[in-house]
């Protein structure tokens, strides 16, 4: 890290914020309300913890200029309520109209989507945004070609008795993937539902939590699409197919660089909900 931290001690109070939330322990304060100082500065991680903790201004960090550091209006945040009546209606909408969603709303969805926490702050996550109909048609093509290879191997007569054996839970998929051969044999999208858009998340592959970085990243993103208006879903038959393709083909179409571990069809929506569904009891185990 080439940044440099330090602490403005005309603007510093030593309420000790900064010490307690760095999770690299990078601050030190004695006692409590005593001086507090910077050690091993090479090992922050750029996280901006001690900067958005900081009351008074008082950390200077060369990664986090002035330009970069916005006060917070609590006044403005959603109530609890609101937050959680947002949780209850989202829902994965596949009745899209044909009207493609307005760009500004996909970058809203994009930045809440990249305000996401990442594992080590890496921010490794990327995000590919298609909305060119011919690529969005050679997506479904290489999820239900994907299927097509599967459904051959699976229903091989000399094969069979063994996968089924080894892999006797897939079998239960086997109607699944005759509808979608069907389906889009005859000109409807059952993968992509008629979206308009599609997100990617990717993340390097070398990348360790780059899954659980991308579908945190998603559910941002879902939510926001949600307070949008926009309709959206998990891709889960491309994921799928993407797992049981070795030669990175649909990676190649897209020009994408890295490992795709989640992705949102998006659309307008045909109608909304009107209500919202219980879903099964909590469970909870209280220790």
């Amino acid at each position: 890290m080439n940044d440099t931290i330090r602490i403005d001690p005309t603007l510093c109070i030593r309420c000790g914020r900064c010490v307690r939330v760095c999770p690299s322990r990078i601050f030190t304060q004695e006692t409590p309300g005593g001086e507090v100082g910077v050690r091993h500065p090479e090992t922050c991680i750029v996280c901006g913890h001690c900067v958005a903790a900081c009351p008074n201004g008082a950390v200077v960090h060369t990664a986090f200029p002035p330009d970069k550091v916005h006060p917070i209006d609590r006044k403005n945040l959603p109530t609890p309520a609101q937050v959680m009546l947002l949780c209850k209606m989202r829902r994965s909408n596949r009745a899209f109209t044909k009207a493609p969603v307005p760009s500004d709303m996909l970058d809203q969805i994009l930045e809440a989507a990249h305000r996401a926490p990442t594992a080590s702050n890496l921010q490794q996550v990327e995000f590919t945004l298609v909305t060119s109909p011919e690529k969005l048609h050679a997506i479904s093509a290489f999820t239900v070609e994907t299927f097509s290879s599967v459904l051959k191997k699976l229903e091989n007569p000399l094969l069979k008795p063994l996968l089924k054996r080894m892999l006797p839970g897939v079998y239960r998929y086997l109607p699944t993937f005759h509808r979608l051969q069907s389906e889009f044999a005859r000109n409807n999208d059952p993968i992509l539902r008629g979206a308009t858009a599609v997100i990617f998340i990717h993340a390097p592959e070398g990348n360790r939590f780059g899954c659980q970085d991308a579908n945190l990243a998603y559910q941002n993103g879902s939510l926001m699409a949600e307070s949008l208006g926009v309709s959206q879903f998990y891709t889960g038959f491309v994921c799928s197919a993407l797992q049981q393709d070795n030669s990175g083909k649909l990676n190649k179409l897209l020009g994408i660089d890295g490992r795709i571990h989640a992705g949102m069809a998006l659309g307008m929506p045909a109608f909304r909900f009107t209500n919202y569904i219980d879903r099964k009891e909590l469970r909870v185990k209280r220790i």
